[in-house]
């Protein structure tokens, strides 16, 4: 086994079928979405059990940089209150890895008082900006700096508006260049209107998902054409909002009880969501699990045996490391399709996985879209993360199989789930309602 560092956690064995309830933090994606809206407001609101996360901080920490007030209520752990203000330029903004970060504040830096430069982490750079950027030329915002990634500096506005209007794009790499436009549409003098012209939208949910909250803060959204997103100028109203449980952050946790045997229970599952995590109820039921529904939450029971599965994971594919991390602990073939885009993600996704799955035994084949795995002995050896927190929650599951498993650097998951390690033995305790 690979030697290891105190940066490099030993994934725990299961010990026996499990019998948990894993309570979850908020999800990134509404909250960030949230508070973007919050900040835009023509009142003060109140985000309730939202998430705090690298990504989530650094979205506050980059609005207040902007000109929000957000204040914490409980010293830090309770509710955030949001003041919107004048959007100010001057400012550095971190992004972090945050692909919500380095999106969806570019186009309310537009409005801004002066310029305002983006950067982040050494792989977000290597994240895909171009579309984003290049939309924001053309509705009448200056750009300087590189043409399609960090770092770049957004030339605000100020007192004569960002015009708006019509832009078409291309955003089959990313389904956040359409929701950073439409999140800050309304501030612009004609509103915006954004058009797809290329390959499938991925993560279609995440759209729908911005339209939601957009027309939940009063915004008036047209997305009755295929491809099409109108955003009428107008008021934004403030949110008195409860951030739903993070359902693509419980993927893990519910995987395990397939893999482990027994039951976990994750608290306040929504009967109807527009979150794309949503889709985990029946992928684990496809893999063999019993997966049900009830208003204490989502529980799904397993006796151990993981079935191999042939899915389209194009609408949420955030759920590709753990699908294959189970696909490889199955006892038949899987296919995983429609998640080309991911190779941009926090690194190429599938890369990563073929490399890792390989090294460990499995038969991994990249295709155009995906990967094939073929199920195969495994063994424990170091499993690298890249810097990615659903790459560290993959190698914890393959973990609770395989001995000897180490993932390195499993502190990233803190990018979108604080505490990953401490939630993850009080699952294999059977500590309840963490």
């Amino acid at each position: 086994m690979t030697a290891h560092g105190a940066d490099h956690w030993p994934a725990p064995l299961t010990t026996g079928p499990l019998d948990a309830v894993v309570r979850l933090p908020g999800s990134k994606s509404l909250t960030n979405r949230y508070l973007v809206l919050a900040a835009l407001a023509d009142s003060g609101s109140r985000l309730r059990a939202p998430l705090r996360s690298r990504d989530s901080l650094l979205m506050a920490e980059g609005l207040r940089t902007l000109g929000a007030d957000i204040v914490d209520l409980a010293d830090g752990d309770g509710d955030w209150q949001v003041t919107p203000g004048a959007v100010r330029g001057g400012g550095q903004l971190d992004c972090g890895l945050a692909g919500t970060v380095m999106r969806f504040l570019p186009p309310v830096a537009a409005l801004a008082d002066g310029p305002v430069r983006f950067d982040g982490d050494e792989g977000a750079r290597l994240r895909p900006m171009g579309p984003i950027l290049d939309a924001l030329r053309a509705l009448g915002v200056g750009v300087d700096g590189a043409t399609s990634a960090l770092p770049f500096t957004v030339q605000g506005c100020g007192v004569q508006g960002v015009p708006g209007g019509a832009v078409t794009l291309d955003a089959s790499q990313s389904s956040q260049f359409v929701s950073a436009l439409l999140l800050a549409g309304a501030r612009y003098e004609r509103g915006v209107t954004v058009h797809h012209d290329g390959k499938p939208v991925p993560s279609q949910p995440h759209i729908e998902m911005t339209v939601a909250t957009l027309r939940a803060a009063g915004v008036v959204v047209d997305d009755t054409e295929a491809n099409t997103w109108r955003v009428e100028p107008g008021p934004i109203n403030g949110l008195d909002v409860v951030v739903e449980p993070d359902l693509s952050n419980a993927g893990p946790f519910l995987a395990a009880a397939l893999v482990a045997g027994g039951t976990v229970l994750v608290p306040d599952w929504p009967r109807q969501t527009t979150q794309a995590g949503d889709l985990l109820r029946e992928i684990l039921g496809a893999m063999g699990a019993h997966v049900e529904w009830s208003r204490s939450g989502l529980r799904v029971t397993s006796d151990g045996v993981v079935q191999g599965i042939d899915v389209d994971l194009h609408e949420a594919s955030e759920l590709t490391p753990t699908v294959a991390a189970l696909a490889a602990l199955a006892v038949s073939p899987s296919w995983i399709r429609g998640v080309a885009h991911i190779r941009g993600h926090e690194t190429d996704r599938l890369a990563a996985l073929d490399t890792e799955l390989t090294a460990m035994g499995a038969d991994v084949v990249q295709t155009d879209d995906g990967l094939r795995i073929q199920p195969a002995p495994l063994q424990g050896r170091l499993f690298h993360t890249y810097h990615d927190h659903r790459m560290a929650t993959a190698g914890a599951i393959l973990g609770l199989r395989v001995p000897d498993v180490i993932v390195e650097n499993v502190d990233t998951t803190a990018k979108t789930l604080p505490d990953f390690t401490g939630r993850w033995a009080d699952l294999l305790a059977g500590r309840l309602d963490r």
